[in-house]
């Protein structure tokens, strides 16, 4: 099996970028950025749970990265950079600190390597359960209004917030629930060291 993505040829013999999104977001998300390296082949990737990849289940981290491994394999990408945003770079984290062949290096934006303690990740097993249970129940529109009053979107405009709420409410609840629970900061090592 393999994840749904949409790859955009380059120059032969360079490395590939291979794009990895965000919590909730989707193969398109990085697609803006990736286009001002129009000589590299690129490859945008759909994450479990998200766009063409939603029926896609995973049991955690270990699952992902073997679906990572088989996409690249299937587009025949034998080097390549990991280019990862907030859960798409705590992705390219662990397939990094998995030895995944072929990585050529990480750029990460907003990806958390790692809470360092036992109580932050029971804390975060709590908050995480309940977002969960919220995306398989409620109206996703009202999920993700409170999803974008939290501290970490603080710098988001109320219009940028309106606009967020609108696109990511078009995911399917349940499968954003079982990835946010395989996938969590709770469920995640501290990746620190490793790195």
């Amino acid at each position: 099996m393999m994840l749904h993505a949409q790859h955009m040829p380059g120059q032969p013999g360079t490395p590939s970028l291979v794009f990895l999104h965000g919590f909730s977001g989707d193969c398109h998300e990085w697609q803006p950025v990736g286009e001002q390296f129009h000589g590299c082949s690129r490859l945008y990737i759909d994450l479990p749970g998200h766009g063409g990849s939603a029926a896609i289940p995973v049991d955690g981290f270990a699952d992902v990265i073997r679906l990572l491994r088989a996409t690249l394999i299937s587009y025949n990408i034998l080097k390549f950079w990991l280019v990862g945003y907030s859960l798409g770079g705590r992705v390219a984290m662990m397939a990094a600190c998995q030895g995944i062949p072929g990585l050529c290096g990480l750029v990460v934006e907003g990806g958390h390597p790692g809470l360092q303690n036992e109580q932050a990740r029971a804390e975060r097993r709590l908050s995480d359960g309940r977002w969960a249970e919220r995306f398989r129940h409620e109206p996703l529109t009202e999920v993700f209004h409170d999803w974008y009053q939290q501290p970490v979107f603080a710098s988001l405009t109320a219009q940028q917030r309106q606009a967020l709420t609108a696109l990511r409410s078009q995911n399917n609840g349940e499968t954003l629930a079982a990835m946010l629970e395989a996938t969590s900061l709770a469920v995640q090592p501290d990746l620190r060291e490793a790195l």
